[in-house]
């Protein structure tokens, strides 16, 4: 595993033109990735499709969704089957629909395997970040309840801070603007690591030029999250979490 890691890293270094990894900070996607929370949306989704008429929608091409706009998804799958895109009313009830059935399924719990990567990453002395599209009030309790003394309110990027949403860098670029903020210091990519498990969240990390690991924790092929230009990919965050003292021996080794 740690050749694997090291050729990984050396393609990133020589595609970017970096000489070496001073890794600083760990960018953490948080649904599908810090919280099990992707078959709820998978589910409430599909239901929502079908409710209204989008019958050749699934439950797996919610995953591949995963990052966009409500509206996104949406006009996606209405230019599919209709050729048209649906008007703001069409998306408002669509969204409240789906909302309201999200809110009936059971609450999601920790991702298995999620406390120990955050837990390592912390202890080697890499900062973990949360960047992502959620807008919810009640975020940072949230992850303060189920990953205590871990995340910092300043280090967090969500849909309140971005015009753009992922595939669109702009949400990694943002949390690399603020923990340089933090660090009262000048950063580069090569400072960074994202952790992704979805495709639109992966070409995210790319775009913003960051080594990006996927964690497949869907039931999307592997070669998917590749395709998207993923530099590592692991199976689980459990599997990260094994592999984790390897990876930053790399990352902080330069190679």
């Amino acid at each position: 595993m740690t050749d694997k890691i090291q050729e990984a890293v050396s393609r990133y270094l020589d595609r970017h033109g970096y000489g070496s990894m001073d890794l600083r900070a760990a960018m953490f996607d948080m649904d599908g990735v810090l919280f099990d929370s992707m078959r709820n949306h998978a589910s409430s989704w599909y239901q929502t499709m079908q409710h209204f008429g989008y019958t050749d929608f699934t439950e797996k091409e919610a995953y591949m969704h995963e990052g966009r706009t409500g509206a996104g998804t949406i006009n996606i799958v209405k230019q599919r089957m209709f050729g048209t895109t649906a008007t703001e009313s069409e998306v408002e009830e669509m969204y409240r629909y789906k909302s309201d059935l999200f809110n009936t399924l059971p609450k999601a719990e920790r991702m298995e395997g999620a406390l120990e990567v955050l837990s390592q990453v912390k202890a080697s002395g890499v900062v973990p970040m949360v960047v992502t599209g959620s807008g919810q009030k009640t975020l940072l309790g949230r992850l303060n309840r189920n990953f205590p003394d871990i995340f910092r309110e300043e280090l967090m990027v969500t849909a309140f801070d971005v015009k753009y949403g992922k595939p669109n860098p702009e949400p990694y670029l943002m949390g690399m603007k603020k923990y340089e903020a933090y660090a009262d210091a000048d950063m580069a990519p090569n400072n960074f690591i994202v952790i992704e498990n979805a495709p639109l969240g992966v070409q995210a990390g790319v775009a913003a030029g960051v080594l990006t690991i996927a964690v497949n924790t869907g039931p999307l092929d592997d070669e998917v999250l590749l395709r998207e230009g993923a530099d590592l990919l692991f199976h689980s965050m459990s599997e990260f979490a094994e592999e984790w003292e390897k990876v930053v021996s790399v990352l902080k080794r330069g190679e």
